[in-house]
């Protein structure tokens, strides 16, 4: 029974007789790999187009229709180095994407609108005003408004749209003191131009509002490639189920093409993508990622299996579940809502200072307002001087003050490995001050590993590894993978449930059960000194070896855990694996405090004690029973093998096998937070310099836009001090 891929779920229109596909591609680091794979796919007869965008990594597609299998593409890429999945666009995604391009579009016709401003306005700065014979100056004027009116009108649209529904619902935002700065500095100009007057200040407005949306922009683009990246890896994790369409007849299509009631394959090998229940087969389960228990359980029909569980030995046929709201996953989703509730009152180091802002800059340019109109002013006077605080007390620093320094630390944080789910996630992982690691694909890899590699002859590994490559048992791929096996031996055949046999220079060859190669005793006695590893047997006419199989620790974790000692972080395991697994992880990690034998509502418990004393909790956690002790804790970070439902809750979720980068993590956010502080500190001290000269009256709109300016410029180079640590060793 063979399967193929199936495309159909991934193909759009594009026209008449067109079809369009998007692939997820890996390896492409540099426009060289892209100018490579666009030249050697649209060499391919009847392709239209294929244009890779480097900053996403993806590749799209156009080709007539009929005329060729979509497989061609992935082999082609294959071919060239490079390794691709079919990609479907989240909607999320795509209305960031959607949200950053608008803001993109905007910010442009301001940025190109001031451009032209501010050549009218040099005749007017390079000398004296009331010089100027009137028509000229009054032509400027009526030009610079004739240029600014329309672009404010489009560009200033988001600072619009938000003021009014803060008002409408009986409040005030950041938006509403800009508003009304830029509508108040517009009219004033009309009614200066309109009255032959010698200033106006549609230069002051329009470069407003291009450095307001150049921190909205910022700040969208950083949560737009956040979400490409996480959709990248989605599609590059290759979330597929093999289902049938007949009796014999089956297809790997992708998850979202599955419903209740289907019939999927499961072979040995491979992990499930759905909840269900097994009809036929039996066979050894790993289900770790669901619960954390390490030990195999045997599924026969009726068995229930779900999302994450690794099939170890026979084939089985999995009914998908109907009743979803009896299944494990809907016990932990509504777990999963329970904790996102709880966390929801947090809020970002941006929004707190909005809200004291807004507030104290509508009362400052009211009472300056007010205070001059008392003092003798004419209201025109008064009216140009609270613009002008509005104007210089305009939140551009701050508005650019905390996105700048995100965008920065986002690509140091995905330099090292670090991909952020969510936009105040740097903020909360810089003030964590006790870490619970997760033992089962956190603190250990998520493959197996032989444990016992040094016991055994060089010859004999790199023979039996040859001799796995026949075999889809996960326990025999990991001593092929610890041989580096890359040629398998011939005329190996499989036995169902036993392991494979051969013959070799006229020896029979075995690898696989210990009671099936003969090697019960050796077994036995490496299950006495390690009873939490996995045993498979290899044997070559009298020469027998048994290899004890199991995961191991990642790399760096002892060095990472003390480390964040160093750091002043408490460390503890939280984890669902029996009492000896989690006992032996602690203590070769120096871990003193660990728990055993959890369910996912002990673990929230646990994270809800900890806030209760005051700590701010980082959870890090894979498996679908740590989802909701990764939404209810302070920060939360996934590795990139972890289940979809826990890498979508996890605040981070960082790549590769070392544990590295959950320490720079919070290494680079705590760097961040200091500098979002200052930038905040810079915003609060340029106010407190430049308003009480904005009160005085010295200072017009335009030396006021010119000031602000100054100020955005100033935090814009701060925030770029958030590089450091990228390469730093942790």
């Amino acid at each position: 029974m063979q399967s193929t891929l199936d495309f159909s779920h991934y193909l759009k229109n594009a026209g008449p007789g067109l079809l369009h596909l998007e692939l997820a591609v890996e390896g492409i680091n540099c426009a060289g790999c892209m100018a490579k794979i666009e030249r050697n796919l649209s060499k391919i007869p009847d392709v239209t187009s294929a244009r890779v965008n480097l900053t996403d990594r993806r590749l799209a597609l156009e080709w007539k229709e009929g005329a060729i299998d979509p497989a061609t593409f992935v082999d082609r890429l294959a071919e060239l180095g490079y390794k691709a999945y079919p990609f479907e666009r989240a909607d999320a995604e795509t209305k960031e994407a959607e949200r950053a391009g608008a803001l993109l579009r905007r910010l442009g016709v301001a940025a190109f609108a001031a451009m032209n401003v501010m050549m009218l306005s040099i005749p007017v700065w390079s000398g004296n005003v009331s010089d100027m014979l009137p028509e000229q100056r009054d032509f400027f004027h009526w030009l610079s408004a004739l240029i600014v009116l329309p672009a404010a009108a489009y560009s200033a649209q988001p600072f619009f749209s938000s003021a009014f529904a803060a008002l409408r619902a009986r409040g005030v935002n950041m938006d509403v003191p800009i508003s009304i700065g830029i509508a108040l500095a517009l009219g004033m100009s009309l009614v200066e131009t309109a009255s032959h007057a010698d200033h106006a200040y549609f230069d002051a407005a329009i470069m407003l509002i291009a450095f307001l949306l150049a921190g909205r922009y910022l700040d969208q683009n950083m949560r737009r490639r956040t979400r490409a990246f996480a959709g990248n890896l989605a599609a590059l994790k290759a979330e597929t189920a093999t289902k049938f369409f007949g009796d014999d007849e089956v297809r790997t299509v992708p998850v979202a093409a599955i419903r209740p009631g289907d019939i999927v394959l499961l072979r040995p090998g491979e992990r499930s993508a759905v909840d269900g229940n097994v009809v036929s087969g039996r066979s050894e389960i790993d289900q770790s990622l669901i619960t954390g228990e390490t030990k195999p359980e045997t599924a026969v029909a009726g068995s229930a299996v779900y999302a994450g569980t690794l099939v170890r030995s026979g084939t089985l046929r999995v009914r998908v579940a109907a009743a979803a709201e009896e299944t494990l996953l809907a016990e932990i989703s509504r777990l999963l809502e329970n904790a996102l509730q709880s966390r929801s009152h947090y809020l970002r180091l941006a929004e707190r200072a909005a809200r004291l802002y807004a507030p104290v800059v509508h009362a400052t340019a009211f009472l300056t307002m007010l205070g001059w109109l008392i003092a003798g002013a004419t209201i025109h006077d008064s009216i140009v001087t609270a613009i002008a605080v509005l104007i210089i007390t305009c939140p551009c620093a701050l508005g650019l003050a905390i996105p700048a320094v995100q965008t920065v630390a986002s690509g140091a944080l995905f330099g090292s490995g670090v991909l952020l789910n969510s936009g105040d996630a740097i903020e909360r992982l810089a003030l964590v001050d006790r870490v619970i690691f997760d033992k089962t694909g956190t603190l250990t890899l998520p493959e197996l590993d032989v444990a016992n590699a040094a016991a055994i002859p060089a010859a004999v590994f790199a023979l039996a590894g040859r001799v796995a490559l026949s075999s889809r048992h996960p326990v025999a791929a990991a001593v092929a993978r610890a041989a580096k096996a890359t040629s398998p031996l011939e005329g190996i055949e499989e036995e169902p449930g036993q392991g494979v046999h051969g013959m070799l220079d006229g020896r029979e060859i075995r690898l696989g059960r210990p009671v099936y190669c003969g090697a019960d005793d050796e077994a036995n006695a490496i299950l006495s000194r390690d009873p939490e590893a996995s045993v498979v047997a290899f044997r070559h006419g009298a020469d027998c070896h048994v290899f004890a199989v199991r995961q191991r620790l990642r790399p760096d974790a002892a060095s990472v855990v003390e480390k964040l000692r160093q750091y002043g972080i408490a460390v503890e395991v939280v984890s669902g694996d029996r009492e000896p697994a989690v006992r032996m992880a602690a203590q070769s990690l120096g871990i003193r405090e660990w728990r055993a034998e959890v369910t996912p509502v002990d673990k929230i418990a646990r994270i809800n004690e900890l806030a209760a004393q005051g700590f701010k909790v980082l959870m890090v956690g894979d498996g679908l029973n740590d989802a909701p002790a990764l939404a209810a804790a302070y920060a939360s970070m996934s590795p990139v093998s972890a289940t979809h439902l826990s890498q979508s809750v996890a605040d981070a979720v960082f790549l590769g096998e070392r544990l590295a980068p959950v320490g720079l993590a919070i290494a680079i956010s705590r760097k961040a937070l200091l500098l979002m502080r200052q930038n905040l500190w810079l915003a609060v001290v340029y106010n407190a310099l430049a308003v009480p000269i904005a009160i005085a009256g010295v200072v017009t709109p335009l030396i006021a836009a010119a000031a602000m300016s100054g100020s955005s410029l100033l935090v814009m180079l701060n925030a770029l001090r958030a590089r450091f640590h990228q390469k730093e060793t942790f």
